[in-house]
């Protein structure tokens, strides 16, 4: 019955309670429940800050490389919080918020999907509670501050061919990657060259989501490096007093956002950082906040374990002093079959020895956990078209690894589907892990950025010019060499060639670009071709989405 409906409809026939319910259960006093609508809330920010610490378990679900057969990372993380309190563990699934770039563009909606998702789906999906327009208005805010500050006289001096500060927009738009700003005489200003990124690439969006409170907020967009004179000197957020208005406009949104799933368990949704072009986690508010709440806290990372969970792990974790306790690796047969060298159209034949192959691409994900000291299990999200002898082969090659592979159903079934996984986590939990992190802070920008590579991509080394490399000393000199390193590449392939797909070895990262992130506090360095402004296929998926004539929207999943 499951496989004949659609997310969409599965989600439209939830039994929702009132979120005033969910917030009472998690003992959430009325005075800090914000409700927006029926079904989402706000968690007022003092009621937070004034929970007292407790020895909360954190669990990170993470997957293979993506693929186009899909992984279903989200669907998992909700599936295992449902299985969770299925077997009376007080569990909260804490995850990003989509971004409405994907969602008309090429992936769709990402609130989990068949019995195992988070609703109200369309809500939480487009504009849910405005948090992304916040931060897409703070960052603007300052673009706009910036070029009134040049307009006036330009009392600090800033070199208009040296601004780094771009505007910013959450849809995917290539057109705008590079713009003339400025133009149509002397009352529109300096003529110069601009562009955008888009939301969830946004410095604003790093910082909005590594934010500890209010005032960690301030003080971190107060240090966003906008611009530099001619004497090379960097400009400062604060050089500007842009500050203060920009945490005015991010104030209501840093309040995290309680939803449901389908089997009424709590859902903290906030933030939503890219992984492929940022740091890939929801807000480390969020997450602290559930572990104040629950017992167990599943969330997730975006992309496959060499993007996502290595910047959660050295980035999140190392900044907020989290100590993750384990990690849940999702595969699916089909994806591991293209990883094998399967066509996206051969998927549905039996094919045990492609699975067998890409079992390396898994691999590969299972060592890269393995060095940060935490401990591993494969959730196997199990599709209609998946055999007994490709499932028995997939069990057998996890074996050979000394990992173990758990079966998941959770699509069709909900947490009924997940209940095994669940009972394992909980073992695994309760082995003490040496978590530790990859790189240690007093070593060089460079250093960090190859031991990445080495590690976790299995590349020979970089392929960084001097400029590259010169940008990197000089971001040192300027007092940022203890910044943990966010790369930003594709995420269809351990290289920078997305088609390159499996566990590829010997191949070299080209760096084209660095970036100064001095209010996330980070330095962002990009790889290969990858975008921080995406742009639509050649079918987006904005051209299936539609209001129906009963009013309800259609093709967003």
């Amino acid at each position: 019955m499951c496989a004949q409906q659609s997310d969409i409809h599965i989600a439209r026939k939830a039994n929702k309670k009132p979120i005033g319910e969910i917030a009472d259960d998690l003992k959430i006093p009325k005075q800090y429940q914000y409700s927006i609508g029926h079904h989402i809330c706000k968690i007022d920010q003092k009621y937070i800050e004034n929970l007292p610490e407790k020895k909360s378990k954190l669990i990170l679900v993470t997957a293979i490389t993506p693929t186009p057969a899909g992984e279903g990372k989200t669907t998992t993380s909700v599936g295992l919080s449902d299985g969770l309190n299925k077997i009376g563990k007080k569990s909260i699934v804490c995850l990003r918020e989509p971004s409405l770039g994907p969602s008309f563009g090429m992936k769709g909606g990402a609130a989990g999907g068949g019995y195992a998702q988070v609703v109200p789906m369309e809500n939480i999906n487009l504009h849910f509670t405005g948090d992304f327009h916040a931060i897409t208005s703070a960052n603007n805010l300052l673009a706009s501050l910036i070029d009134n500050h040049i307009y006036w006289g330009n009392k600090l001096e800033i070199d208009l061919r040296r601004v780094t500060w771009k505007r910013c927009l959450d849809l995917n738009d290539r057109a705008l990657r590079e713009i003339s700003a400025n133009l149509g005489g002397i009352a529109n200003g300096y003529p110069r060259t601009d562009g955008f990124n888009i939301t969830v690439a946004s410095e604003v969006m790093a910082i909005f989501c590594l934010a500890t409170d209010l005032n960690d907020l301030q003080r971190r967009l107060g240090n966003i490096t906008v611009a530099y004179t001619r004497n090379k000197k960097q400009i400062l957020a604060k050089d500007l007093k842009a500050e203060g208005p920009m945490t005015v406009l991010l104030k209501e949104a840093l309040m995290p956002n309680l939803v449901q799933t389908l089997e009424n368990n709590p859902a903290i949704i906030h933030g939503g950082p890219f992984a492929n072009i940022a740091h890939g986690c929801n807000s480390v508010i969020a997450t602290k906040a559930s572990l104040k709440i629950a017992d167990y806290v599943v969330t997730e990372a975006g992309f496959g374990a060499d993007l996502g969970a290595e910047k959660f792990l050295n980035i999140k974790c190392r900044k907020a002093k989290l100590n993750p306790d384990a990690v849940v690796i999702v595969a699916t047969i089909r994806a591991l079959k293209m990883h094998g060298g399967i066509k996206k159209e051969e998927l549905k034949k039996e094919n045990v020895e492609a699975v067998r192959k890409g079992v390396a691409n898994l691999n590969r994900h299972i060592n890269n956990i393995k060095r940060f000291g935490l401990p591993v299990i494969v959730a196997i999200n199990h599709f209609i078209d998946d055999t007994e002898k490709e499932m028995k082969a997939l069990e057998e090659e996890c074996k050979k690894i000394d990992v173990e592979a758990v079966p998941c159903q959770h699509w069709s079934r909900g947490s009924d589907g997940t209940i095994n996984l669940a009972e394992k986590v909980v073992e695994l939990v309760e082995n003490k892990n040496s978590f530790k992190f990859l790189y240690d802070d007093n070593i060089s920008l460079i250093e960090k950025i190859k031991t990445i590579v080495k590690d976790i991509y299995n590349a020979d080394d970089i392929v960084a010019d001097s400029k590259i490399r010169d940008q990197l000393k000089q971001f040192e000199k300027e007092g940022y060499g203890n910044f943990p390193i966010c790369i930003a590449k594709t995420q269809y392939s351990f290289s920078t060639d997305p088609n390159l797909k499996g566990a590829p070895s010997n191949h070299s990262i080209p760096i084209r670009e660095v970036r100064l992130c001095s209010g996330a506090e980070f330095i962002v360095v990009v790889c290969g071709e990858i975008m921080t402004m995406p742009g639509l296929p050649s079918i987006p998926a904005a051209n299936s989405i539609y209001v129906n004539d009963d009013g309800e929207i259609e093709g967003l999943f």
